[in-house]
């Protein structure tokens, strides 16, 4: 009696499933018409960039690349440029005036800037509690950064700080017979850092946020091992609120190094003593206004907006290096 083997269906195509495609099969490449729709969602992007791009090109980009050449040529503005190489810059190093202009600089900096940041922060930790008219306070804190750097603002400043004005009478009333700051070369720098520090508005609102975030149960359990204000803020607040105190630490070092406007007018603008009395006021921009602009020493100028680029450069590499020391950033957070 013979027995019939039958095969499973499954195994009868064995032979024929093997080289096949993936069950999935293959992959399809793209079809024409979605290329030609990703093509035209592309253009369209870059359509809507394109004011942004020739702004960039013409505005930032080509005058940036148009200064660095300028930088190694005599140039009046009036005249072609001619090719000097180091000239100017070798001009500028020997030049006392230039010398003085970057140590009035620096001193606007080292002084202006803790001294901003010190009334921001200051400020921020009052109005971080809970009080009526919280809002208010706020923004009248915040409005002077707002107008600070107008030309008005300088001009009324300029007013207050001359001679005979308010503060002027307020000295004397309690003896100080010194004038008016803008008068004086060696007051008139302090005049321009008591600008700096009263436009502390926009720091402080930075410093708000980061308080904000501060978990208060650190705060609850440091008070309740008895550390006082000043320790729980020396050693949860500043560990706490160290990257926003960073960003404002290089925010206003870069703003402080770019002041202008304010120096040129409270200094006097144009004229013999654009950049104060004696050059009491003569920072780093306004000295380079005047070579660029009253001299018509344009390549001389150019010489100085580089170097200033390079030491803006330097010392935000130097805050960037530095911020492994001070900074504390979360887990994962950097």
């Amino acid at each position: 009696m013979g027995t019939t083997v039958t095969h499973a269906p499954a195994m009868e195509g064995l032979s024929e499933d093997k080289g096949s495609e993936p069950r999935h099969g293959p992959v399809k490449p793209e079809r024409p018409a979605a290329l030609k729709r990703r093509r035209r969602e592309n253009l369209a992007g870059y359509l809507f960039m394109s004011p942004w791009i020739a702004g960039f090109l013409l505005l930032t980009a080509g005058p940036m690349v148009a200064s660095l050449y300028f930088a190694f040529t005599d140039y009046n503005l009036f005249d072609a440029p001619k090719w000097i190489g180091l000239d100017n810059f070798s001009e500028m190093f020997g030049d006392p005036r230039w010398r003085h202009s970057v140590q009035v600089t620096l001193w606007y900096v080292v002084v202006g800037t803790p001294l901003k940041l010190i009334a921001a922060l200051g400020v921020a930790l009052l109005l971080a509690q809970s009080r009526r008219g919280q809002a208010f306070y706020r923004a009248a804190f915040y409005a002077p950064s707002l107008i600070g750097a107008s030309v008005s603002v300088a001009i009324v400043w300029k007013a207050i700080f001359s001679d005979d004005a308010i503060v002027d009478r307020t000295q004397k009333i309690f003896g100080i017979d010194v004038g008016g700051w803008t008068g004086d070369p060696d007051m008139i720098i302090y005049s321009l850092v008591a600008l700096t520090v009263w436009q502390f508005g926009a720091p402080m609102v930075i410093f708000l946020a980061g308080l904000k975030q501060v978990p208060r149960e650190l705060y609850e359990a440091a008070e309740v091992d008895g550390a006082g204000k000043l320790r729980r803020f020396w050693n949860i607040t500043l560990p706490m609120i160290s990257p926003v105190l960073f960003f404002n630490v290089l925010l206003e070092t870069i703003h402080s190094f770019q002041i202008f406007s304010s120096a040129y007018i409270v200094g006097g603008g144009a004229g013999g003593n654009a950049c104060g009395p004696a050059d009491g006021s003569m920072v780093y921009t306004c000295y380079l206004y005047v070579q660029g602009f009253e001299n018509s020493r344009m390549g001389l100028a150019s010489a100085m907006a580089w170097m200033l680029l390079v030491a803006v450069a330097l010392v935000t590499a130097v805050l960037f290096w530095s911020q492994k020391r001070w900074v504390h950033y979360e887990e994962g957070a950097r």
